[in-house]
């Protein structure tokens, strides 16, 4: 199964549009996810490399979106914080000798592949804003 990471951002990202433009502490925000503030901060990075955050470092400083919550779209941010297959895989390798064995991989990769593509194009339909408007 996939990890927290979309989770986690998305919360994090909706939280900032809560905030409407106000600086957010890696502190609150990890209070209201329930996580370390650490794990917080490594995926504040990641969403700033991709556009949908800043940051104000130092004291007083924490993070705000980069742009509109309208402008930000779901599977803009699952592909930016993705790590491994939605599925999960396979930790032995099957027989090759098997006729089913030897090719099991590559089909499933396949399937994963059309499976992934149809979240995302589904999560490419909703922006932040949209997914914000369920808190309002």
């Amino acid at each position: 199964m996939n990890n927290s990471r979309f989770p986690i951002s998305l919360h994090i990202l909706t939280l900032l549009d809560d905030s409407k433009g106000a600086l957010v502490s890696s502190e609150y925000l990890a209070g209201s996810i329930n996580i370390n503030p650490v794990l917080v901060r490594k995926e504040i990075m990641n969403l700033r490399k991709h556009g949908f955050v800043d940051s104000k470092e130092g004291k007083g400083g924490g993070s705000f979106l980069a742009k509109s919550a309208s402008d930000i779209n779901l599977g803009d941010v699952y592909i930016a914080v993705k790590s491994n297959n939605i599925l999960g895989q396979s930790k032995n390798e099957p027989n090759p000798k098997c006729p089913i064995g030897k090719q099991i991989n590559q089909h499933l990769d396949t399937l994963y592949l059309d499976a992934e593509n149809a979240l995302i194009q589904n999560l490419s339909t909703q922006t932040l804003a949209d997914f914000a408007l369920k808190f309002k």
